[in-house]
This record gives C-alpha cells, structure tokens and sequence, in this order.
C-alpha cells in the first residue's frame, strides 16, 4: 500500500510508451516535479526502459510498477493521473468508483498532450462524467498543458533558471570529453527517423560547427551523412545516452538545439535558445496545424527578418516544404527573441502548481 506523506498526497500515473522518449519523459518530469514538493507517486508504465538512462538513480517519493495485463490492482490514491488518454486497467477504474466516504473516490485526470491550438482553451478542466462501465458515477477531468493563461501552464519545477544560472557549461562539455573550438558554433540534434539531417549539415557547413548528436535517430542520420561526406567545417560527436538533467544542461549548453516531440520540446523553451522543433509526424498532416498553431503563438512578437526565417525552418525540417532554406536565421536575433519567449512563459503558473490547486478544489 502506498502511504502519503505528511505534507502530501498520494498519486496514481499511468503511462503507456510510444517511442521510449516522448511519453514517459513527460510522465517522469512530472512524478520528480510532485516527489519534490512533499507528494507520493506510483509510476505505472508498461515499458519503464527509458527510466535506465532518463533517470538511472531514480527518485525519493516515486514508485515505478510495471503496468501488465497481469499486474496487481491495489488500492487507487488520491489522485489518478491518466497521461495521454492511456485508460488505467477497469478493476483499478472499478476499485476507484468503489470508494465511499470517509475515503472518498479519488480525483480523476487526464492530461492531455500539449498543443498551442485554440481548442486547448476551451477544451481545459472540462469535465467527462462517466455514466457506464467500470468508472460509472466518478468524473474524469481533461487538462491541458499549453501557453496561454487559459490552459494548463507547462512543466518547470521550482529553482530551475537558478540553476541554469550557475551552470558550467565547459566544465560540463568537459566531462563527456568534449573540447569546442574558439569561434565553433554548437549544436544539438535530437530527432525523428525522416529528419533531414544529410541536407542539414551542408548549411551548416557555412561557418565551423560541432555537432552532438543524441542516440538513436540522431546518431544513425549523422553517421550515414558522414559516409556520404560533411563539409569539412563540421565535426560531429556522437553523445551518450543523458539523464533528463544532464540532457537540460546539453540544451544550456548550445547555441542552436532540434528537438523533438513535446517533452524536449518544452525544456528548450526553458533554456532560452535558437530551436527547431522535429514535430512528431502523423499521416494526415495533422502536425502541420499543430506546429503553424505553435509558431502563430511564438512568432507573434518576433521582428519579421526573424520571423520568416525561422517558420521556414520550422516548415521545412517537418516536410512541409521541399527544400531547406539556403541558411540558417540570424541566431543573435534570434537569440534575443529565445530569451523573451521564455520570459512571456513565465508569466504563467506552472502546470504541477495549477495540477496541485485544481486537485485540491475538486477534493
């Protein structure tokens, strides 16, 4: 059984893994965000693979099950957090419904992915009352992640900019034994299967450039780009695999980052930085909506040399557009812009405090 802290309480979150990365990212920052302020979690994933370099020391307050067809149904805590529509097992949603007072039933969410569409707004701490099957009687609420006020907030854990301020970054570059050159532009890549990456490294043949590419995807283009030849002003070094802390201080480190999917994609906001977002692709092109949505929202305040640059960019690392630009934007403009964003970001309440304060209001 799981026992609340004093200061806390106690949590369900269930994950069920897409790709290793995305999924189970979110769902660990999350679980490390609430294990610090005082509360208990038990992570239910089905594929728990990733946690050995994500988070290899893991964390006081979390508890990670593996989530099986067979798996023990114990009793629900507090709160129930479904990440991504994932649907808990029906004997723990029946075990939910069960509970009577004293103990009343716990608050039920599902957080939903993060998206800079204008339905995220309307759609926010809507209710979904279950009127059939195993959850019968209990409500299960929607939130959402996203930019505005209006929604969600986005993941940031107290103190974070504090300690982006007292990082090293050559001493940290230093202890994976990488050296950058005076004048060397550094980049990082994290990416998808059909990112790019062979054209890409002829732009960036324009100035010198050292490349780290992350595991997987990143490391396979590079090295079948390097076979077929790389301008020789690029270096690049193949990366091992990073806690999620270290993989922030990879972002802090660099002066242009590609990042992918949504957990990645939301620490590069964090870390002030030119970006590209590699956006998970669907068939029916509805990422291309997504992505636009994201750039109205971004772009908006950005001086139109930047702006244009940047969409292009955006555009053409997610297919959207044949061909990649002829260079990259500006990255001092776009720098500065970097730096604003995340500013008009922290105006808002973080997703964990507002997650905090809607559960205490429906308990």
């Amino acid at each position: 059984m799981l026992s609340a802290s004093p200061s806390g309480l106690r949590w369900d979150l269930f994950c069920r893994v897409v790709d290793n990365f995305g999924d189970i990212g979110v769902c660990w920052r999350l679980a490390a965000d609430l294990a610090s302020r005082g509360h208990r979690v038990r992570l239910w994933v089905d594929d728990a693979t990733a946690l050995a370099w994500l988070a290899p020391q893991g964390l006081p307050g979390i508890e990670v099950i593996h989530w099986s067809s067979d798996c023990p149904i114990l009793e629900p805590g507090d709160v129930v957090v479904e990440a991504f529509g994932c649907d808990p097992p029906e004997a723990f949603v029946r075990a939910m419904a069960s509970r009577t007072a004293p103990s009343r039933p716990p608050v039920w969410i599902n957080l939903e992915y993060l998206s800079a569409e204008d339905y995220v707004e309307r759609s926010h701490r809507l209710p979904s009352p279950q009127f059939n099957g195993p959850g019968a009687g209990l409500t299960k609420w929607f939130f959402y992640p996203g930019f505005t006020s209006a929604t969600g907030g986005l993941l940031r854990e107290p103190g974070l900019l504090a300690r982006q301020a007292r990082f090293d970054a050559k001493a940290w570059l230093a202890g994976l034994g990488v050296e950058r050159r005076p004048g060397e532009r550094l980049v990082s890549l994290f990416c998808y299967a059909a990112a790019p990456v062979a054209s890409w490294l002829e732009r960036l043949g324009d100035i010198p450039t050292l490349l780290l590419a992350t595991p997987g995807h990143a490391a396979r283009l590079t090295k079948a780009a390097q076979a077929q030849g790389v301008p020789g002003t690029c270096r690049i070094r193949a990366l091992p695999w990073l806690s999620q802390p270290d993989y922030d201080h990879l972002l802090w480190a660099c002066d242009l980052n590609v990042v992918r999917g949504e957990d990645s994609f939301v620490r590069a906001q964090w870390a002030g930085r030119p970006f590209v977002w590699n956006i998970y692709p669907q068939d029916d092109g509805a990422h291309i909506v997504k992505l636009d949505a994201f750039l109205d929202r971004y772009l908006a305040a950005a001086a139109v040399p930047l702006a244009g640059p940047v969409r292009a960019w955006m555009h053409a690392w997610n297919a959207a557009d044949p061909v990649l630009p002829a260079s990259l934007p500006d990255l001092a403009r776009w720098q500065g812009h970097s730096v604003a964003w995340r500013d008009t970001l922290l105006g808002q309440t973080d997703l964990c405090t507002q997650l905090l304060e809607f559960v205490t209001e429906k308990r």
